[in-house]
């Protein structure tokens, strides 16, 4: 099915009296665009200076044998035809170029030893600016000064209605967490000085991807004055600390981290989500948020060469992540699509040059990281606990559900909260209103952090059927008019145990720390 279509995941925008909030796999579409300078460090600062000068370069990720012999091989392979390597990540077999040969992908998937190489983008590099990227409503100091918190809460913690909405409330006074658990926010970037932040930040765990090859400059994963704040509200609905300050998050004795994806323009590249994924692998990250699509397309295409090569470079990297100890957690998208539908209307791809509207079979033209093997996928909740009007949905799709708001027009929480979207931290020591499942995917994984945290030796795969199982089972909305007007805006297949809407049910922090 198809749904009014906003621009792309990133941008939410909610009816009259609302701010434009921002959506699950929201904000940003990180990309390759003109990296920041403290990104262009290194040796490869001439490389990505003279390219950004080149009005016709573009990014490709070549897949190859994992191993350094065959890398080796198709390196030199790279140059002859026309391209510069940027990195290479030889566990994987993905190897990151840039050229501006117009024919530099046909030329290299003829070299012995390539399995598929394609564009990461169709815009030259610097990809085009996008300057709609919705802005979080942000509480006021009145509004802050009016709310009455009861003995053991943080100050802003009574807005906080998705806590109690997951039991996680109930659950801190068992555990806050451990801080041997790191949750990796992949986005943005994370405000690492924010109050809410700072006690749990993990740098260490941290790092600048946008150019594909990790920047460990101080600071190169904060988010600018111009850039989204959306990886730091992310971090902080996971992680907050419980520090008598502003909010608190799921999870607040966790660490977390910032893996910043998203270029200045608003961009998730795939060379730069794979080197997030990678960085988390080799730095002992527990869980991944990843709250965004991998741009330019909103649903990749395995029949088409380049887009299958993004599938497979992002594929490999999130597999190597969890084969490495993490567990990869992703909102579901923010459109109302039936991703078990048989087709989907996409009008938005590719969203950083010239879109046209494609009709795609949603089984074979994939939503990346999202659809792919071994992530959890978040559907969003509002208010009520019933699925948000935005929130895609898909009976073998969704795998979890989990509070990511919705317009206090549907969904209207209990006071003494009075919004019906997320409040969590945003850069500047301020606090802000969000919503979109990109914010439904921070809560499970804060409920994966806190389950890691009680089984500490437990192995992905054990945290995953622990998060499922420790769920509360919610059966299909049905009929599901959401904003009351007689018509039906999505339908629900499945049982109580396992649906379209909810997967197995809303995450439970309590059950998290206690079984």
């Amino acid at each position: 099915m198809t749904a009014p279509h906003t621009r792309s995941r990133r941008v939410l925008a909610v009816p009259v009296g609302m701010a434009m909030a921002t959506a699950l796999a929201l904000l940003p579409n990180a990309g390759a665009a003109a990296a920041p300078a403290a990104s262009a460090a290194g040796d490869d600062a001439p490389l990505l200076s003279a390219l950004s000068a080149d009005a016709t370069s573009l990014s490709y990720v070549v897949n190859v044998r994992p191993g350094h012999s065959t890398s080796s091989y198709v390196k030199r392979a790279i140059i002859k035809a026309g391209g510069t390597v940027v990195t290479s990540y030889d566990k994987i077999g993905v190897i990151v170029a840039h050229s501006s040969n117009a024919d530099f992908a046909k030329t290299i998937r003829k070299v012995r030893g390539v399995e598929s190489a394609g564009s990461t983008r169709t815009a030259p590099l610097p990809a085009q600016s996008t300057t709609d990227v919705g802005t979080p409503k942000v509480l006021t100091s009145e509004q802050a000064a009016g709310v009455e918190a009861a003995a053991g809460q943080d100050p802003l913690e009574p807005l906080q209605w998705d806590l109690p909405a997951i039991k996680a409330d109930k659950a801190h006074e068992k555990s806050l967490g451990s801080r041997d658990v790191t949750v990796a926010v992949i986005d943005t970037g994370v405000d690492d000085t924010h109050p809410d932040i700072a006690p749990n930040f993990d740098r260490e765990a941290s790092v600048n991807c946008v150019s594909g090859k990790p920047d460990t400059a101080d600071g190169a994963w904060r988010p600018s004055a111009s850039e989204s704040p959306h990886g730091t509200h992310v971090a902080g609905e996971i992680a907050a600390a419980k520090n008598g300050v502003g909010v608190t998050g799921v999870a607040p004795g966790v660490k977390v981290s910032g893996i910043k994806v998203s270029n200045p323009d608003g961009f998730f590249y795939t060379e730069a989500v794979v080197c997030g994924f990678m960085w988390a692998a080799e730095h002992g990250v527990d869980v991944t948020n990843n709250s965004y699509y991998t741009d330019p397309w909103y649903f990749n295409c395995k029949n088409d060469p380049d887009q299958k090569a993004l599938v497979e470079a992002v594929s490999r990297a999130s597999r190597y992540a969890e084969k490495k100890g993490a567990v990869n957690v992703a909102a579901a998208g923010n459109e109302n699509y039936d991703l078990a539908a048989d087709e989907i209307t996409d009008p938005v791809s590719p969203n950083d040059s010239t879109p046209s509207e494609r009709v795609i079979d949603p089984s074979e033209c994939l939503d990346i990281p999202t659809q792919l093997p071994g992530i959890v996928t978040v559907a969003s909740t509002g208010a009520k606990g019933i699925k948000s009007s935005f929130s895609n949905h898909g009976l073998g799709v969704i795998d979890i559900a989990a509070p990511g708001g919705d317009s206090t027009a549907y969904q209207t929480p209990a006071p003494p909260a009075t919004s019906g979207l997320i409040l969590g931290p945003v850069p500047g020591g301020k606090w802000g209103y969000m919503a979109g499942t990109s914010m439904a995917s921070p809560h499970a994984a804060g409920v994966a952090a806190l389950i890691k945290s009680t089984h500490p030796y437990a192995p992905p795969a054990l945290v995953k059927a622990l998060l499922y199982a420790e769920a509360d089972a919610v059966p299909c909305t049905d009929p599901y008019d959401i904003d009351g007007d007689g018509k039906i805006d999505a339908v629900c297949e499945g049982g109580k145990n396992r649906n379209g809407f909810y997967g197995a049910g809303m995450v439970d922090a309590l059950d998290a720390v206690t079984k």
